[in-house]
This record gives structure tokens, C-alpha cells and sequence, in this order.
């Protein structure tokens, strides 16, 4: 940090102190709540650029306009199965997972 910034925080400074370490249960809390919101604007970000509204993703996956809003809006946590559907079904991709340790 340059001078004159000291009171400046990184990200995880900030949840370290505001939430507690990576593995205490408010921080993984917060950690897994980031990972919903994040699937959920992905999922808008991949639709816009379809040039999809929420009605014609639901139309093509099955389900309705606002169980889609409520994903990409972090209201509902989405199912695997689910999530795999609206990526393959609904938008023409493919779903990538990875697991870091």
C-alpha cells in the first residue's frame, strides 16, 4: 500500500476481522452466500448474452419466470441437477466444476 493508505484493508482483512478466520461458521457462512450470489448473476450474465429474457430460459428448462429471477437474483439456492439443466438446456453451454483444496 502507498503512504497515506494505512488505513486501507484487503477484502480478507476485512472478513478476517468482521467475520473470523476461513473455517469458523460465520465465515463459511458468508463464504458460501457469496457462492450463491455469484451462480446467480453468472447465470444472468450468460443469459443476457444469449439475448434470453427469464421467461424464454424458463420456457426452454421447464420451469417458471420467477423461479429464474429468484436464482439469479441469490432469493433461492439452485439444485445441481437444476443448475446443470439451465447451463445445458437453457443456455447451450456446458457446466465446468472444479475443487480446490
Amino acid at each position: 500500500m502507498k503512504a497515506g493508505n494505512e488505513k486501507l484493508k484487503t477484502l480478507d482483512q476485512f472478513k478476517d476481522k468482521h467475520y473470523g478466520q476461513h473455517g469458523t461458521r460465520k465465515r463459511d457462512a458468508l463464504e458460501a452466500g457469496y457462492q450463491n450470489f455469484k451462480i446467480g448473476a453468472l447465470i444472468q450474465e450468460a443469459r443476457l448474452e444469449k439475448g434470453l429474457t427469464q421467461e424464454e430460459l424458463a420456457i426452454k428448462i421447464g420451469t417458471t419466470k420467477s423461479y429464474i429471477s429468484k436464482i439469479e437474483n441469490n432469493v433461492k439456492e439452485v439444485r445441481f441437477s437444476t443448475l446443470q439443466k439451465i447451463i445445458e438446456t437453457g443456455l447451450g453451454g456446458r457446466l465446468e466444476l472444479s475443487i480446490k483444496l
